[in-house]
């Protein structure tokens, strides 16, 4: 699968029943449907944070394609935050782009990842040290 922001090719993790594709080259994440639900591990919060997107009607920001059926993607706002937030979101439901830190970003605003099980499991997977990603969110 190539990656919907620079065309690289992207790999495969897989980590407690979630895999997510990740792309080595601009670090982005891409969740097929249902993996943000699986990821979060509780379908009452995933339920609510994928009601707050909101489309973005108009954005500066460069449409992405889906890399499962190559259509143009929409920019979604996630929650009403400053500065704001998009994402993308492929419109046949095939799944969520997540620039690099958008998706830590998203759990951090959304204050959805209270026992911080989550950024644990991203650290895990892509190698990070999460304290020094913590100070980085924090400077």
């Amino acid at each position: 699968m190539d990656c919907p922001a620079c065309r690289n090719a992207m790999i495969t993790l897989e980590l407690a029943e979630v895999e997510i594709d990740h792309c080595v080259d601009c670090g982005g994440i891409w969740l097929d449907a249902g993996e943000l639900e699986l990821l979060m591990d509780d379908p009452a919060k995933a339920s609510e944070l994928l009601k707050s997107f909101q489309n973005a009607d108009a954005s500066i920001e460069k449409p992405r394609r889906c890399p499962i059926c190559d259509k143009k993607m929409a920019k979604i706002i996630v929650g009403s935050d400053s500065p704001v937030l998009l994402i993308d979101k492929c419109r046949r439901g095939h799944g969520l782009w997540f620039d690099q830190g958008e998706l830590q970003d998203v759990l951090r605003r959304g204050q959805l990842d209270s026992d911080s099980r989550i950024q644990t499991l991203l650290a895990d997977m892509f190698g990070h040290n999460r304290k020094n990603d913590d100070k980085e969110a924090t400077s």
